[in-house]
């Protein structure tokens, strides 16, 4: 059975980084997009970035030039590099497999989040 498993949550200060891996348990790991997902309290989803098999990344403007997605397919992983964190960061990160090469197709699965928490 297909898992997402996040890790590399936490607490850090406004304008500190923080990294955040998730890895997957799917053979044919490289062929999908991968995503990260933020949810925080009294707010609507929002997919924060997103890298296509091609490795191509796509992000929400919320975050442009402070989060960098990547992937090493050959450790079935993805990454979300967070720098100069602000507390309206502060959420929960999903990792999300999409159906597709690309985000176009809807998601297919996704991990149980990880807790973002960003002190001012």
């Amino acid at each position: 059975q297909e898992q997402l498993v996040e890790s590399g949550g936490g607490l850090a200060q406004s304008g500190g980084s923080l990294r955040l891996s998730c890895e997957a348990s799917l053979s044919t790991f490289a062929m999908y997009a991968m995503g990260w997902f933020r949810q925080a309290p009294g707010k609507q989803r929002e997919l924060v970035a997103a890298i296509n098999s091609g490795e191509r990344p796509d992000y929400a403007d919320s975050v442009k030039g402070r989060f960098t997605i990547s992937r090493d397919n050959a450790k079935n992983m993805v990454y979300l590099q967070m720098n100069d964190l602000r507390p309206a960061d502060k959420a929960v990160y999903c990792c999300v497999r999409c159906s597709e090469s690309n985000t176009r197709g809807g998601y297919a699965s996704w991990g149980q989040g990880t807790q973002v928490t960003v002190s001012s």
